[in-house]
């Protein structure tokens, strides 16, 4: 082989090396053009979704926030109603422990003094 044929067997490989890289830089160029396209479709995306959320998000935040403390007042309202209600229980409750009581006691010194006559009788 001569260097004649040596040369043109290496800028043939030199000039297919380069063609080659240039089309492969191509491809990647084309993929990375398209890769920024859609990351900015998804950014604008992204951006009208946090718009939207802020938007809604904040009315259903206060009318949740608007509705515990309206439960809260019914709970507190209930709270005291089941308050009255215990009271009213404990004086009822009282009461009928002092009329038993009464009652009973008022029994037993019927029942002593019918005993007692019985007894003085024999």
């Amino acid at each position: 082989m001569s260097i004649e044929t040596s040369e043109i067997i290496l800028n043939g490989g030199l000039t297919f090396l380069a063609l080659t890289t240039a089309v492969v830089v191509g491809f990647i160029g084309y993929y990375l053009v398209k890769l920024l396209k859609d990351m900015s479709v998804l950014t604008n995306n992204v951006n009208e979704t946090s718009l939207i959320l802020n938007t809604e998000l904040k009315p259903t935040l206060q009318e949740l926030n608007d509705t515990m403390h309206s439960i809260n007042s019914i709970i507190q309202s209930t709270d005291e109603s089941m308050g009255n209600v215990k009271n009213s229980l404990e004086n009822v409750m009282n009461k009928t422990k002092t009329f038993s009581n009464s009652l009973l006691g008022g029994f037993l010194k019927g029942f002593m003094t019918i005993f007692s006559l019985f007894n003085k009788k024999k």
